[in-house]
């Protein structure tokens, strides 16, 4: 775990990644509390490492039962060969 971020924060990140593996009750409770203490000292957010970003972006995903997808960039087409003649 990161140093700097809070240690409720920190125990609440470790409770909510035992949560995602075993699918407990809990856990939309623990993102409601995450969010809460990220909202009250934002400075947290800065501090997390990308391990505790991951496991609160799993518990979403699952409680919210969406996929985050990476963007996918449009094949530009390369008009530079093409005439009049070939419309």
């Amino acid at each position: 775990m990161s140093d700097g971020i809070s240690t409720d924060l920190q125990m609440k990140i470790a409770a909510l990644q035992n949560a995602i593996l075993s699918t407990h009750p809990t856990m939309p409770i623990l993102l409601k509390e995450i969010h809460t203490i990220l909202k009250n000292d934002p400075s947290n957010v800065t501090l997390l490492g990308e391990d505790e970003i991951a496991i609160i972006v799993s518990g979403l995903k699952l409680q919210t039962k969406t996929a985050i997808t990476e963007s996918v960039s449009k094949k530009k087409v390369s008009l530079k060969g093409v005439s009049i003649a070939d419309l």
